[in-house]
């Protein structure tokens, strides 16, 4: 019986442009000045960035100043983010990050860190008490326009599956890694490319992998193969098994 022969996964070259195809072209943008982007990514840890966005906009309207927030107390100001979740932990972080901001660099302007580059920069978010490698980089590749990575749940499930990290490598550690696989001019697109094929197709729980463009290299898909027809079943269960996880016909596939 001739071997099937091994699956060779994507590289990033590879990756760019299909992803680029199934989704069109993304172009870098600065969504938010920095300080603001720190506060609003602190507040999305373990939560939704509408719950995030929700709370940081009433935290916002009743301080309306950085200044004002540092000197709050601090039941206020969990009281204020309360809807975002976890506020007990968050409200004495904000603070604390504000606090220890400011007394480093004497006021609220995180824009002078873009000129200590990637390396500077990231040393400087990553000493606040409370913000690691996800958040600091969010607030570098999203507001500062420096190349980065951030490896949340989307970004790190997808590059698992793809083959792109060894396995059962965590989250944290997975950063650098990433980082210099793919060339700082397309950081940007590659993480955004993850977020929206992690949310959307290659999802936690029910992949869509019928859909998904990738699905001919992928290591994740092919151990479902592999492992659907060991289970104890009958043929026409295992039939149909097969038959959810092959690709739609040609026209049907979303572009």
């Amino acid at each position: 019986m001739p071997r099937t022969p091994k699956l060779k996964p994507y590289t990033i070259p590879e990756l760019l442009p299909e992803f680029e195809a199934f989704y069109g072209p993304r172009a870098w943008y600065s969504r938010n000045e920095p300080m603001r982007e720190l506060a609003i990514t602190i507040l999305a840890q373990h939560t939704s960035d509408t719950n995030a966005e929700r709370a940081f906009g009433l935290l916002w309207a009743r301080y309306g100043d950085w200044q004002a927030i540092a000197d709050a107390p601090v039941e206020d100001i969990v009281e204020t983010i309360r809807t975002g979740g976890l506020a007990q932990q968050k409200g004495p972080r904000i603070k604390g990050v504000l606090q220890e901001i400011h007394r480093r660099l004497g006021s609220y302007d995180l824009w002078p860190l873009k000129e200590r580059g990637f390396d500077g920069a990231l040393e400087f978010l990553t000493t606040l008490n409370g913000i690691g490698p996800k958040t600091a980089r969010c607030v570098l590749v999203f507001s500062l326009g420096i190349p980065a990575i951030p490896v949340d749940t989307h970004v790190h499930r997808v590059a698992l599956r793809l083959g792109l990290l060894p396995p059962k490598m965590a989250a944290d550690p997975a950063h650098p890694v990433i980082e210099r696989m793919v060339p700082l001019e397309d950081r940007y697109r590659f993480h955004v490319y993850l977020i929206e094929h992690g949310r959307g197709v290659c999802r936690a729980i029910s992949p869509r992998c019928g859909e998904c463009p990738l699905h001919e290299r992928c290591p994740h898909y092919a151990s479902l193969l592999k492992a659907k027809p060991q289970q104890p079943r009958s043929k026409a269960k295992a039939g149909a098994t097969r038959r959810a996880l092959a690709p739609p016909p040609a026209e049907s596939v979303a572009g």
